[in-house]
């Protein structure tokens, strides 16, 4: 059944992410992805409509609010399928969408699919191939974002998994791409390389890629040599582990010891564990989705490395990084150190003084700074 009252996109709320001025829960691009798939989706049954990359539930809980029922969503960020829960309950549509991973399982027999796009090239590239392998031959696709993220790349992209693609007319500082006639689909692969000894698996999507960045080059070439902790009940934890590099150096370089990495990124756990995997360290390597380090205990690790982000979403932000701090100062025992890698312009010292504990420079380059933080 449809609403008759307009979506109130005002009600959506990013809890439990960040929420300061300037991040929103929805923008235009979401407006205009529903507005030019209306038709589309009134004539799409019950299980017919997929959603991939919605922040925070704009997309799949428009459709629902619209009639749409049994809509299988995914989203990359742990924090955003917990919003978009968040958001169903409150709305009173949590009995229309469900979470799923990004597999076989959300697309297949879909006809609707809508996406927001990705900045990545090849997270929209596994997410093309996809649809293209498992959803109904006459699945169209609204692929929608804002300008100053699009280039004419995308549609490259998309060329590789679809016959047609049609361009909408752009609608305040956003536009939607239209695929139709899916072909040559497959299932996402990680990407493979290999640096400073490691071997490198990456799916679409995944911070740096299949390679090493620099900040974390750096942490890897500095961290100590015999670092406290490493049992089962006290592993070396890989904070915001992206694709496992530092998760997989920690259990090469000493062998025997237990590695604990998180990420709330759904493509990050399954590249860590691959990248794990790879190295032929899985078995002392735990990989979990998390927000934070929400399921490890106070004042029970020895160690933790940490690369924090500066996104949320397309958003740049400073404030991520605090709260990264204050959960790494209350997993870590006393005495227990904070390895952290960062861009040296963000001045997070004091920070990490203040929230951690005395803080100490072990490294610094042209761009990133290492500091070894000791919780008090």
């Amino acid at each position: 059944m449809t609403s008759a009252a307009p979506f109130p996109f005002a009600r959506l709320s990013r809890l439990p992410d960040l929420e300061a001025p300037g991040l929103v829960a929805a923008d235009a691009a979401d407006r205009l992805i529903l507005d030019e798939s209306a038709d589309a989706r009134a004539a799409a049954a019950a299980g017919e409509i997929a959603v991939i990359g919605d922040a925070y539930g704009a997309l799949a809980l428009g459709a629902a609010w619209d009639g749409g029922t049994g809509i299988r969503v995914h989203q990359d960020a742990l924090v955003g399928e917990r919003a978009l829960a968040r958001n169903a309950a409150a709305l009173g549509l949590a009995g229309r969408v469900s979470s799923r991973p990004l597999s076989a399982e959300l697309v297949a027999g879909a006809r609707v699919v809508l996406l927001r796009l990705p900045r990545s090239l090849d997270a929209l590239d596994d997410i093309a191939a996809l649809i293209a392998a498992h959803a109904h031959p006459d699945v169209v696709v609204w692929a929608g974002g804002r300008l100053k993220h699009m280039s004419l790349a995308m549609n490259e992209v998309l060329a590789r998994s679809f016959d047609r693609l049609d361009v909408t007319l752009a609608r305040q500082k956003s536009r939607v791409l239209v695929a139709r006639g899916p072909h040559d689909g497959h299932d996402p692969v990680p990407a493979e390389g290999d640096a400073d000894g490691l071997a490198l698996r990456a799916f679409g999507g995944a911070f740096a890629g299949a390679r090493l960045d620099i900040g974390t080059r750096l942490l890897l070439a500095h961290l100590p040599q015999d670092p406290a902790g490493g049992s089962a009940s006290d592993p070396l934890i890989d904070f915001a582990c992206g694709t496992g590099a530092v998760a997989a150096h920690l259990a090469l370089a000493h062998p025997g010891r237990h590695v604990y990495a998180s990420d709330q990124s759904a493509a990050a756990v399954a590249s860590a564990r691959a990248t794990a995997a790879a190295n032929g360290v899985d078995d002392r390597v735990e990989v979990a989705r998390d927000d934070l380090l929400q399921a490890r205990a106070d004042a029970s690790a020895s160690f933790i490395a940490l690369n924090p982000p500066f996104h949320s979403g397309a958003a740049v932000t400073d404030r991520l990084a605090p709260r990264m701090f204050a959960d790494a100062a209350r997993v870590l025992r006393p005495g227990g150190e904070l390895w952290c890698v960062w861009n040296s312009g963000l001045r997070y010292r004091s920070a990490l003084e203040r929230i951690v504990g005395p803080t100490r420079q072990a490294a610094r380059d042209a761009k990133f700074t290492v500091t070894v933080s000791t919780r008090r």
